[in-house]
């Protein structure tokens, strides 16, 4: 049977640790509406807080959110391209929910 669009090949997603959900949602230029905001997810934020900010390494981040170092890695990765994205080109950006999660607050 061929697989159609939403069903995955492999083992399913296992839930990501999230230490906090933002206050803030929504960011981008404050000179217009966001119309062609990008999305990131709340797993990919996570990883790059981790990284980034905290300072952990793609081991113990990897270790901190319950997933493996290359889950980990392809998160960090999207999370910056968007980053990068939404500042070079004026987009905004929004931080989205995704069902796999367990929050650590």
């Amino acid at each position: 049977m061929p697989f159609g669009r939403g069903r995955r090949r492999g083992r399913g997603r296992r839930p990501r640790h999230i230490a906090a959900i933002p206050r803030h949602r929504r960011f981008g230029p404050s000179d217009r509406q966001l119309p062609s905001a990008l999305t990131i997810r709340l797993e990919e934020l996570e990883a790059m807080r981790l990284v980034d900010h905290e300072g952990l390494t793609q081991e113990d981040a990897a270790e901190a959110m319950g997933v493996s170092r290359k889950t980990l890695w392809v998160d960090l990765q999207e999370a910056r391209r968007k980053v990068i994205e939404s500042i070079y080109h004026g987009r905004g950006l929004e931080i989205v929910d995704d069902a796999d999660m367990v929050i650590d607050e």
